[in-house]
């Protein structure tokens, strides 16, 4: 498990530092605060690769502010820490030299579709003669295209078909593979009564011999999954990657004559984006669930997941299963600091349960003042003011009646607190000929 990530001079923060939870972990903020670049980050530390560009140290830090990446986490027998400084000669990070550690089996799912795998029997070194030969890949890093597509290294040779040939083979031979990829798709699935299904292959081209996988839709049509929306596309792709990337590892390990791994840690970013609001509802429980769809009767001790969210609804049904002792809510934001300049802080939030989206919006996790749109949030800061002064025309009170009619529904509870105030003080009156002060 990735148990420590500090950082100094490097990132939106001069320094930030978090300390992991065994289970789940999640992360909130505002745009541009630094939730995808802590992903990267405790990638990059897993892996020693980079799954987009390498994290640099900004240009405006101070000279005598060495960068620093420092990180601890569960290796295959011991914990495994270390202090990357960034060499700027080299413009790299420096890690020490020799065979890297293992941290099991690495995932990594980014919001654009891209998906990263680190297998320690596919990427890891292998000895020779009393040698390490750092010749294996460092890690499997898919673009979007390449997912559905394939991934070949160097242009050349082919590590994985891609979820279209792989799908289309799994489904016609209908062995545990494709069986496994049928149990993963009913988990992720958006309720039990709207489950993904395969549907029938096909072709849907003239120039393209490949046999295409389908979903069989509630409206009994079978649409091939490229032609699929993208939440669906998203939800398979990320189905089909955990299926590949498990299925591959244990038969590498069964030829290395080693067990599977003993941890798997899954990093997602915003895993309910392009997601309907009833499936952002119930994702994260799929993801803990898919895990023991997926690894079945082995035995791995433990899986750790660490993701980015902006979902309130996602916190929201978090409740539940939110266990204090092994999962923990991580928030990113903008603090006014000691020397009165503004400074980008993580802090680790007490869990509490708030019950509804709208109380999460409202919450400081997300520093909204209201769940209502903008307009409806002006109006309402009027309507305070108005019902602390004494200075209101009848004339004003009727303007701010109306203002309030354009955003209120007909039930919302504050008309008839407005309303109570209002005639109290003689601004609204039901008599109308009463003369306008």
């Amino acid at each position: 498990m990735l148990r420590h990530l500090a950082l100094r001079g490097v990132g939106p923060a001069k320094e930030m530092e978090i300390e992991f939870a065994n289970r789940l972990n999640i992360i909130t903020g505002d745009n541009g605060l630094g939730k995808s670049f802590l992903l990267d980050i405790a990638w990059w530390a897993l892996t020693r690769t980079w799954a987009g560009r390498p994290a640099l140290p900004t240009t405006s830090r101070q000279p005598r502010v060495s960068p620093k990446i420092s990180f601890l986490f569960d290796g295959k027998s011991t914990f495994v820490a270390e202090h990357c400084l960034f060499d700027r000669p080299t413009q790299s990070w420096k890690r020490p030299m020799g065979r890297p550690s293992n941290p099991g089996l690495v995932l990594y799912a980014q919001v654009d579709g891209g998906f990263s795998v680190w297998d320690p029997a596919r990427n890891y070194w292998k000895q020779t003669k009393g040698e390490f030969d750092p010749g294996r890949p460092k890690s499997y890093v898919f673009k979007p295209n390449e997912v559905w597509d394939g991934l070949a290294l160097d242009g050349e040779k082919k590590v994985c078909n891609g979820l279209i040939a792989d799908w289309a083979s799994w489904q016609r031979e209908g062995k545990e593979t494709y069986q496994q990829l049928c149990r993963v798709l009913a988990v992720l699935s958006p309720s039990p009564d709207d489950v993904i299904k395969p549907g029938e292959l096909t072709r849907i081209s003239i120039d393209d011999a490949r046999d295409y996988p389908t979903l069989a839709m509630p409206y009994g049509q079978d649409i091939p999954v490229v032609h699929a929306s993208a939440g669906v596309r998203r939800i398979i792709a990320l189905a089909y990657l955990l299926v590949w990337s498990w299925q591959e590892h244990v038969i590498a390990s069964k030829l290395l004559g080693n067990l599977p791994a003993h941890q798997i840690i899954f990093l997602i970013d915003e895993i309910e984006s392009h997601l309907h609001p009833k499936w952002q509802r119930q994702i994260f429980n799929a993801v803990l669930a898919v895990m023991d769809a997926l690894i079945g009767k082995n035995k791995v001790k433990n899986v750790q997941v660490i993701s980015a969210t902006h979902s309130p609804l996602v916190l929201t049904s978090l409740e539940p299963i939110f266990d204090v002792k092994k999962d923990a809510l991580f928030d990113i934001d903008i603090e006014q600091g000691s020397k009165g300049n503004r400074e980008v802080i993580i802090r680790h939030k007490p869990w509490e349960r708030l019950g509804t989206a709208d109380r999460w919006l409202i919450s400081d996790v997300f520093n909204l003042k209201t769940a209502r749109s903008l307009e409806a949030e002006q109006v309402i800061d009027d309507l305070t003011e108005a019902m602390t002064t004494e200075r209101m025309t009848r004339k004003q009170a009727k303007e701010l009646d109306a203002r309030l009619a354009k955003v209120l529904s007909d039930t919302d509870p504050l008309w008839a607190r407005w309303h109570y105030v209002a005639e109290k003080k003689g601004w609204l009156l039901s008599d109308s000929s009463a003369q306008e002060g």
